[in-house]
Order: C-alpha cells, then structure tokens, then sequence
C-alpha cells in the first residue's frame, strides 16, 4: 500500500493494493479498527458536507490516519452507505468523493514538473486519462485561441506541463457529460471537428469528476453483505442514520434576502448576472445554496431569469437538489470552494462559518430587519399560483 493508493482508492491499483494484502474487512471491523472510524467520517462528511477529506486535515501531510487507515477506509465507507438504503445516499457519497479526489488532482496538477517527477504520491493528467482508457480518446488541441480555453485551473497559466485545451471524442463526452450542466455543454454549442469536441483543461478536469463518480457508484449498493458484517457495522449505520434525519429535518432560513448573502454567492450571482457562463462547480455551488435557503425550483428560475443560467438547467438540478427521498445537498464548504477558487475568504468569514448555508444563517439572525425576495414578487404578482 502506498499514498497515492490512499489517495485515489478508487484506482485500479489501489483495489489490486487492497487484494494483495490479504486484509480481513469484517475482521477490521470486528477489532473497530482506525478504517472503520475513517470509513464512518468519511461517510457522515460525504452526506453533510460533500466531501470525505478527514476533519483531521489534507492526506498525507496533516492526516490523523496512516496510508492503510486511509486506504481501507474506502471500501468500508462504500459498505457503510450500502447499508444505509439508500439511492440519494449513495449519490451523494459518489459525488463527494469525486470532488474531494478532483481537489487532490488539481493540487497535483499544480505541483512543479520537478517535484511530480520525483514524487509517488501525486498523480499526472496522462494517468488520469489512462486510469479511464481515455490516453486515445483525449488529446492536446495546440490549435485553439485563447479565446476558447477558458477555464484554465488558477496557477496554470498556460505555460506548465498541461496544455490549455484539448479535444475529446465525442462518445466519451456526451458520456461524460449531464444535462444540468447547462447549455454551454450542449454538442449544438461546441467546436466540433474530426468527431472531437473542444474542451477547455478545466472542462476536461469536470468531465474526468463524473467519470470518478461513476466509478465510486459502480456496483452500489451491495446486495449481499452477509449478516455478521451489517450486524458489526449497525452502530456506525445507526448513526449515520440519526445525522441524515436530524440534518433532513433541520429548518432552513426560509428567507430570501439577497443583501444578506455570503460573499461567494453575491459574486457568482453577479458574475451570471453580466452573462458569463458558470463553471460546472460554480453553478452546483450556487443552486445548492439557493434550495439550501428554502427557495423552490420555480423560485429559483425566477430568480435567475436575468443571467447566464438556462432555465431547463437550473430546474433539472435544483430537482434533483432537492430530491425527496434522501436528505438535501448541503452547499459545499467554504474550503471546498475555495480549492476551485469560488471563495476568497472575504471578510475573513472562515471564522464565522465554515460553509455559505451556516454564514447566511448567521447573518440573517443578527439582522435588525430582513426585506425577503419573495415578497416583492407577490406584490408585483409575478409570485407561484
């Protein structure tokens, strides 16, 4: 087992890592041994927070948990949600590890050629590519104006070891790709030549997230754990349990006071505002926000009728947001929003929230009086029937 099998589980390698070892999980469990308090973190952060990074700090530098802790930890965390029954749970946990496993491979990405070269822990785009037998269908696009390589991840600039745009099959995008991400994303609005799609790096980057996700999702849940396992297991399920009905059934705001949004959403409201288009993370970021706060589909369409976001696009994933079977997206974290350069610690707000949900909350609270959105659209008569 080494960190870079700890830190992308999800590698074939790292399932070879695990099969070699010769490892026990039901004899791991029955010791409680640190996977298992690993795996049941990582599973409650998934769910509540959309990520499975530990609370302890970043792996492997800052972690409480060793390289086989970590490692195992994975395919525990994929029985603990197989127990928990539940779709929205196990789409949830899929995202949440994606993102968390796209923050660690943009810090890679961002390492100096140098240091990669040297280092075990940190992985490349190549490998990426090939982790997913997509080194054929994905390939440097040396042509493209800078006009059309937006998106470039911060630090790049164009100048490191990965190129600024690229060109990808058109099968393995429309696979790679979901309607919610919007209509920049639509074949009719790319450049497409040679039966390949031109894609910004940061685009790619947001395709290989849902080809992780697929991944993570594959084969879930499991239908045949054997009993002693799940009876093992059942206090850690048991309280995972609890965490999902308390957070289901926690109030939201119920206000939409737009002056009183945190820094991050104002700046992506406003950047809709002036037609640019939304990344992929932005768009997520905001329309879990927005249904966080209690604002319906329909509200939020509204809402942002005068921007960048499609309406098909914002109702298909404020929907799914807001799916009723399993308990809400959670918006992610201000750290996790600042890993794709969203947040910027304004204000220095890190201190009085660690996610944009909990700060508006907060400043709603302290607010004298609070003028809601809602009602300026009932009294204009432009409200929901």
């Amino acid at each position: 087992m080494d960190a870079l099998d700890a830190k992308y589980p999800f590698f074939a390698s790292a399932r070879e890592a695990v099969a070699s070892a010769g490892v026990s999980l039901p004899d791991l469990v029955a010791a409680d041994a640190p996977a298992v308090e690993r795996a049941r973190e990582r599973v409650e952060r998934a769910l509540l927070e959309g990520t499975v990074a530990s609370e302890s700090g970043g792996f492997p530098g800052e972690s409480a948990y060793d390289v086989q802790a970590e490692l195992l930890s994975y395919p525990i965390a994929r029985i603990l949600v197989s127990l928990l029954d539940s779709d929205p749970a196990i789409e949830k946990y899929a995202a949440a590890e994606a993102a968390t496993a796209m923050e660690r491979v943009r810090r890679d990405l961002e390492a100096d050629d140098e240091l990669r070269s040297v280092s075990s822990a940190t992985v490349a785009l190549d490998d990426l590519l090939a982790e997913f037998d997509l080194a054929d269908a994905v390939r440097p696009d040396a042509t493209a104006p800078a006009g059309a390589r937006g998106g470039v991840a911060a630090g790049t600039g164009g100048t490191g070891r990965d190129p600024d745009g690229y060109r990808i099959d058109v099968g393995p995008y429309l696979r790679l790709t979901a309607p919610e991400w919007g209509d920049s994303w639509r074949l009719v609005n790319r450049v497409l030549a040679d039966g390949a799609v031109r894609v910004s790096r940061e685009e790619l980057l947001a395709a290989l997230e849902a080809a992780v996700e697929a991944r993570v999702a594959e084969g879930l849940p499991f239908e045949d754990l054997g009993e002693s396992l799940a009876e093992a297991l059942e206090p850690r399920v048991a309280d995972l349990r609890r965490l999902l009905s308390e957070r289901t059934y926690t109030e939201p705001p119920d206000v939409v006071a737009p002056a009183l949004f945190p820094p991050c959403m104002t700046n992506l409201i406003e950047k809709a505002e002036r037609d640019v288009t939304l990344s992929a993370a932005e768009s997520f970021a905001l329309m879990a926000f927005l249904v966080g706060i209690g604002m319906t589909p329909d509200e939020v369409v509204a809402f942002c009728a005068d921007t960048s976001l499609d309406a098909e696009g914002i109702r298909y994933q404020t929907e799914f947001l807001t799916d009723d079977r399993g308990t809400q997206y959670p918006p992610p974290t201000c750290e996790t929003l600042a890993n794709y350069g969203i947040c910027h610690n304004e204000d220095d707000h890190m201190q009085v929230a660690a996610d944009p949900l909990s700060y508006y909350e907060k400043r709603v609270a302290a607010a004298d009086e609070v003028t809601d959105w809602r009602d300026g659209r009932e009294a204009d008569g432009t409200g929901e029937a």
